[in-house]
């Protein structure tokens, strides 16, 4: 896992207060204060481009829809297919919660 590289306090401290957080609007705010709007815009295309590989979308298709490089899908399809499994994880529950 290459993130256990940078593993510490610090990190250990971002991700309790990520976990603290207890609505989107408190999301919003601290994200908002944590990162640049291109830092969160970012991240969220990301997660954005592993729902559409999911979902079988070509690169094309998602370079249009996104704005996401080919470098950028071709990363994320990396991690889908050898990765910790985090953004299934991730997209598995935020699909089971929009569905209760």
């Amino acid at each position: 896992m290459q993130i256990d590289k940078l593993r510490g306090k610090t990190l250990d401290q971002l991700f309790e207060a990520v976990l603290s957080l207890q609505s989107i609007e408190e999301c919003y705010e601290f994200f908002d204060d944590l990162a640049t709007m291109n830092e969160v815009q970012s991240l969220a295309q990301r997660l954005e481009v592993a729902r559409m590989l999911r979902e079988g979308f070509t690169y094309h298709k998602i370079e249009t829809e996104t704005g996401a490089s080919t470098a950028t899908i071709s990363r994320v399809k990396r991690c889908l297919n050898y990765g910790n499994d985090a953004y299934t994880q991730a997209l598995d529950r935020v699909q089971a919660k929009q569905t209760e």
